[in-house]
């Protein structure tokens, strides 16, 4: 193993448990849900028809799932993205999800933000693999409207 991932093991375990972020609040507008539903093809009701989904199970249009998880990927969450930089790395790479669940929906208009908590950090070949626990929530919420484990990897 080489200095500088050795040197950023320590670091990044040294974090285990820390919440490394929280993102400001972002609003999911039925025009995001509408033109997201154009570019997944999914027009199913709930998400595009607003008086059909008002007299709905959930009282109203609702996000994508998969809404979430790609507004979720992009909040701005600044301590990761202004943070100290691992000296060596060379990127970082998104590498998928071990778990996703939608607790709660995401009504048109809600606002919603990720806090996200590092859970692992385990050295795969030259990168530190990661894995965050992010919650979403919705503003006003007391359920989450995602919780997901996040995998990341730090290439050195």
């Amino acid at each position: 193993m080489s200095e500088a991932l050795e040197k950023a093991l320590e670091i990044m375990t040294s974090r285990l448990g820390e919440q490394t972020s929280q993102s400001e609040w972002f609003e999911v507008t039925q025009a995001r849900i509408n033109d997201y539903a154009e570019v997944s093809m999914d027009h199913q009701w709930i998400h595009i028809d607003v008086e059909r989904a008002k007299a709905g199970p959930f009282g109203a249009p609702i996000a994508h799932g998969n809404l979430t998880i790609a507004i979720m990927g992009q909040l701005p969450i600044a301590s990761v993205a202004e943070g100290p930089k691992i000296e060596g790395q060379k990127l970082g790479i998104n590498y998928g999800f071990d778990r996703i669940r939608f607790p709660s929906p995401v009504p048109a208009g809600t606002r919603i933000r990720a806090t996200s908590t590092l859970r692992r950090a385990e050295v795969k070949g030259n990168m530190i693999e990661t894995m965050n626990e992010v919650v979403v929530e919705a503003e006003g919420s007391d359920k989450p409207v995602c919780v997901a484990e996040s995998v990341g990897r730090m290439v050195f």
